[in-house]
């Protein structure tokens, strides 16, 4: 997995993450990101993601599954679609 970092629309970082990026049709691209640590977020529009290389895009997020270790708390799997260009 790669390594990359979630921000609001604002331009705060929310999380470190790690993802999985699949490359759609030229202006549509979707992954897989879980969080690096817990917390919770709010599934839906208005979030930007930078890709390991420096990239970045607009996406929305929808709540794949609960990985739940024992003993841990648990880490959030989300998928990530985005529209228009990776810059």
């Amino acid at each position: 997995m790669s390594q990359g970092k979630l921000y609001n629309r604002d331009g705060e970082l929310i999380a470190k993450v790690n993802y999985k990026y699949f490359n759609g049709i030229s202006q549509s691209w979707w992954g897989e990101l879980t969080l690096t640590e817990y917390k919770k977020i709010t599934e839906g529009n208005g979030y930007i993601i930078e890709l390991e290389d420096g990239r970045c895009g607009r996406c929305s997020l929808r709540k794949k599954v609960n990985r739940a270790v024992h003993g841990l708390s648990p880490l959030f799997c989300y998928i990530f679609n985005g529209t228009g260009d990776l810059r």
